[in-house]
């Protein structure tokens, strides 16, 4: 099955099982019912209790983890949008946001109470949660398709922010674990554990993860618009190998 093949079928299975919840947006990683009780089997995790430094993106599923890391004391690092701007990262520091840090999970609230920073103002990362459209149990992970979070992954191992040991983590419904094939390129970005309302998954270590960015597979005009891209593409090697 193709990617967008996958995606469809896993929108329809959450549809027909009534589990999407609001906000469900067209083309976004899908809220799903039990959201909270994944978020809370994930807490339990060795790797969730020892980070405090954890990268994230926007996705709705994953706003208790959000909450939760910021209540902890955690500093949360959100990748925004698709990295148009020099400052494509906002941090969330519970140490500057104070005793309600918390409420700085949501989208617009993180908008407002974040700093905007440039990626190589991020320290070293301890955990990486991605938001996924499906996962197999071999390690497979596909998410809406637009690209950013593997784009972002690139840029920090670039960077040095994350390295071939940082654990990268999903919340997911147990109707998107799938069967199936998920196919894997070279930029894409495997799992370590994929977390249900019910089960933890644990990933083998199947697929290689990118260790930095893949100009190949990059075009011209993407590593024009990026300005993360734009400083960094005068290193592009002349052959095809990784960073």
């Amino acid at each position: 099955m193709s990617k967008e093949a996958i995606r469809q079928q896993v929108r329809t299975r959450l549809s027909r099982a009534r589990v999407v919840r609001f906000p469900d947006e067209e083309g976004q990683i899908p809220n799903f019912r039990g959201a909270e009780n994944a978020s809370a089997l994930l807490r339990r995790l060795t790797i969730w209790r020892r980070s405090k430094s954890v990268k994230f993106d926007l996705g709705a599923p994953q706003i208790w983890l959000r909450r939760n890391a910021l209540a902890e004391g955690k500093t949360v690092y959100i990748a925004l949008g698709r990295l148009r701007s020099e400052q494509c990262f906002l941090e969330l520091d519970p140490q500057r946001l104070g005793p309600n840090a918390w409420r700085a999970a949501s989208m617009r609230a993180a908008l407002k109470a974040g700093r905007l920073i440039t990626p190589d103002q991020l320290p070293a990362l301890d955990l990486v949660v991605a938001g996924a459209m499906a996962v197999n149990r071999q390690g497979a992970m596909l998410g809406r398709g637009a690209g950013a979070f593997d784009l972002a992954y690139g840029i920090l191992r670039h960077l040095g922010k994350v390295r071939e040991y940082t654990p990268v983590v999903t919340t997911v419904h147990s109707l998107q674990v799938i069967d199936e094939r998920i196919p894997m390129r070279a930029h894409d970005v495997p799992f370590d554990f994929a977390v249900t309302p019910d089960d933890v998954i644990a990933a083998p270590s199947l697929y290689p993860r990118p260790r930095g960015i893949l100009w190949d597979l990059l075009s011209e005009e993407a590593a024009r618009v990026v300005p993360a891209l734009y400083r960094n593409r005068r290193e592009r090697p002349t052959r095809r190998t990784r960073l």
